[in-house]
């Protein structure tokens, strides 16, 4: 009996027991953890939930919603992900609350920017084929001032992107990628090649960033889709939006060198189009001579830009975008005596006084025009007349270039390809009163007509593969036909991860004469050794990106590798004095290094960017290798804000460090007039730029900012300028004498304090 009670008992508890575990299991089993996913008040869908070291996991739907069955009873950490805004962590306790209400912070990685410039079509940096670097107009404000930031000096905050000085008197600039001189860049606007030759030297000064919503950087040959002059890479600036701009906007500085910059706009509507009016204006008319050489430190200059775009309404829907820009500037410098009291108004041109001065007058229409067909075609076009009138000393130089250029193109999707092809028609004709556009003494314009045709399939082979391929033929009247092919693979092992390579080819046709004006600077005699040929180029990069979390902070590693090789290159050869001789090397160039970049984005408000490029631009020719002139064998960039939500203010750091490069070969002279017998060091010092300005938001749409640019005071210790010292001569008409040592700023630190305000839509 006393047996048969145990059994009965242990019977009993087993029932229990199993009771016990199926109801655990089953309650286990029920627990739900869901929420809703916004961003800016609004849902967001696609974001990825997970719960970490679990296989639980969901997406947001469209309505932002999310619903994440059957999870264990435990703590967890819910992570909620997407491209181009900042993770966000929380704990969970299962059972526990189980409903949760997400909104998203937009993050500074710019992955989910839509670009335009690597295939011609709207798509997300993360997946684009082509790696494209962007540049926001916020990311620019928050570390460079508004009013005063153009083109070049925005440009700089891309790691291996930098400005190069070609005058060390008229300080006039070009935009260098990876060591390649500034001509082997190609400047677009809204997708349109406007601005090479002789505008490459003057005109990209007068692109303010009042009209700037962002730039698209892309490093390698791109003469595929933009032809001639993507050589070095392609910088595309993407003009703002009408319809996303306040109706006013006003943004005043001054500087402690007496500088005075300002950016004024207006954005109406008329009917259901959408327009936005610009005026630019910066005003410098300040003499300091700290380096004792005689001459300006700093540029002079008085420059008025009026931009206006228009995005008109149409009734089929179709994209019509015309913009328009009017540029003029008076640049001017020289010794003290030709910019006092704007004496150099009437002493251009003169023989006794040195000066330099540049009047500049530009005009631009371009835009974009969609056909109302049933097929997705387009058309891309501008016009630009470019006019110069200018002294260098003693010397006129009167130059005048006008460029009409069209691109008709048509896409299509087909299953898992998107193909590109299009007609491009450009026309260019440049005039000067040099020898270059002369025939047995006669005026002869350099008029060219370059019709074109190309072609690109982007296909997606899977989700984590990507194909793209192209061909572009180009003809050129004294070269025939040119092609320039192209292939680019993207593979993503991971959602996070992503690989690309490239290859292509890049060809330049040389305009030699709007691109070195050293040849009217100083007094060097220009040789031409030979009818220059076209150069070439073939390119190989690989560019490795990652993007990671650490704890609540989320960050981004990208890493390029890159390889040029140049056939047919020119180079100024400056190794004997008095002379720039030019000719097509008989051997090769070659440009190859590796870029790192790393972003971070604290979990306190924080954020910088850490950027170093490695490079080695070199000439070989007879077996003898010599690095070419003004690229770096290093650069390093460091940018980082940090943000006082409290008291709405942003504090942004930026410091940019350049490592010894070739400089040219100059002598100085003794007291007699003599050149020395040793020249001037050929190769230069590292050196360092810092700078921090800091911004903060006033009530009802005002905002005040100030900053120090320069701030450890760094000039270059050598005048860029030789033979201002010689005793036979007025300073500046020596036969010594040479603009062609400026390699860093001479220009020392600066303050600047600036105001704006804007009044914003309903």
């Amino acid at each position: 009996m006393h047996n048969h009670i145990i059994l009965i008992v242990l019977k009993l508890y087993r029932i229990i027991f199993l009771f016990l575990l199926i109801v655990s299991f089953y309650a286990n089993a029920q627990n739900v953890i869901k929420g809703n996913v916004s961003y800016a008040g609004e849902p967001f869908p696609g974001a990825t939930i997970q719960l970490l070291d679990t296989s639980h996991g969901t997406i947001s739907e469209g309505n932002g919603a999310f619903r994440i069955s059957d999870v264990p009873n435990g703590t967890y950490i819910l992570e909620i992900r997407s491209v181009g805004f900042k993770v966000v962590k929380k704990e969970v306790q299962v059972p526990g609350q189980s409903d949760f209400s997400i909104e998203l912070e937009e993050s500074t990685l710019t992955m989910d920017e839509v670009v335009v410039t690597g295939t011609m079509q709207p798509t997300f940096v993360s997946q684009s084929p082509v790696k494209v670097e962007v540049i926001t107009a916020k990311h620019l404000n928050t570390y460079i001032p508004a009013a005063a930031t153009s083109v070049v000096e925005g440009i700089s905050l891309v790691n291996g992107v930098q400005e190069v000085v070609a005058c060390g008197v008229c300080f006039t600039n070009s935009i260098s990628i990876n060591g390649l001189p500034g001509p082997y860049t190609a400047i677009l606007m809204d997708g349109s090649p406007i601005y090479g030759n002789l505008a490459s030297v003057y005109g990209l000064n007068g692109i303010p960033s009042m009209i700037i919503d962002r730039f698209e950087v892309i490093k390698g040959p791109s003469s595929t889709l933009y032809g001639s002059e993507a050589v070095a890479g392609v910088i595309n600036i993407i003009t703002k939006d009408p319809s996303q701009q306040p109706i006013f906007s006003a943004d005043v500085m001054g500087t402690s060198h007496y500088e005075s910059f300002g950016n004024f706009s207006l954005a109406p509507k008329i009917g259901k189009s959408s327009g936005f009016i610009g005026l630019n204006y910066a005003y410098i008319n300040d003499f300091d001579d700290e380096n004792g050489d005689g001459f300006g430190d700093n540029i002079n200059l008085d420059r008025i830009s009026l931009f206006t775009k228009w995005d008109i309404s149409r009734p089929s829907g179709k994209k019509f975008m015309l913009s328009g820009k009017y540029y003029y500037e008076d640049r001017r410098n020289g010794v003290e005596e030709f910019l006092k009291d704007r004496n150099y108004r009437t002493l251009r041109g003169n023989d006794q006084i040195y000066g330099e001065s540049i009047y500049t007058n530009r005009f631009e229409i371009f835009g974009t025009y969609a056909f109302n067909t049933s097929e997705n075609l387009r058309i891309d076009y501008s016009l630009s007349t470019h006019e110069q009138d200018s002294y260098y000393g003693a010397d006129y130089y009167q130059a005048s270039q006008n460029i009409v250029f069209t691109n008709f193109i048509w896409d299509k999707e087909i299953n898992n390809h998107q193909l590109t092809t299009g007609l491009t028609s450009r026309y260019q004709s440049y005039d000067d009163n040099t020898v270059a556009t002369q025939s047995n003494g006669e005026n002869a314009p350099d008029n060219q007509y370059t019709p074109g045709v190309f072609a690109q399939d982007e296909f997606k082979v899977s989700d984590r593969i990507t194909l793209l391929g192209g061909l572009r033929l180009d003809h050129y009247e004294n070269h025939g036909f040119i092609p320039a092919p192209r292939l680019n693979l993207k593979y993503k092992p991971s959602n996070w991860t992503t690989i690309r390579s490239n290859f292509g080819t890049g060809f330049r046709i040389v305009n030699l004469f709007t691109e070195d004006h050293a040849f009217v600077t100083g007094q060097r005699e220009v040789i031409i050794e030979e009818e220059l040929q076209p150069e070439e180029s073939y390119n190989f990069s690989l560019n490795a990106n990652h993007i990671y979390t650490i704890g609540q902070s989320q960050g981004m590693l990208d890493v390029d590798v890159f390889y040029t090789y140049f056939s047919n290159k020119i180079t100024p050869d400056y190794e004997n004095e008095g002379q720039i001789r030019y000719a097509n090397t008989d051997g090769y160039a070659v440009s190859k290094g590796i870029g790192f970049n790393l972003q971070q984005e604290m979990s306190f408000p924080m954020a910088f960017n850490l950027g170093f490029n490695l490079q080695d631009v070199t000439e070989n020719e007879n077996g003898e290798k010599r690095s070419i002139e003004f690229a770096p064998k290093w650069t390093g960039i460091l940018t980082a804000n940090y943000n006082l939500k409290l008291w709405k203010m942003t504090i942004g750091y930026t410091a940019r460090v350049t490592g010894p490069m070739a400089l040219p070969v100059v002598f100085d002279l003794d007291g007699n007039g003599n050149p020395l017998p040793n020249p001037r060091p050929t190769e230069s010092q590292p050196f360092a730029i810092h700078n921090l300005q800091v911004s903060k938001d006033l009530s009802k749409g005002w905002s005040i900012y100030g900053g120090m640019q320069n701030i450890f005071d760094y000039v270059q210790p050598w005048s860029p300028l030789t033979g201002t010292n010689d005793p036979n001569t007025n300073i500046g008409f020596s036969d010594s004498f040479d603009t062609a040592y400026a390699y860093s700023p001479i220009h020392g630190r600066e303050i600047y304090l600036g105001i704006s305000w804007s009044l914003a839509r309903n």
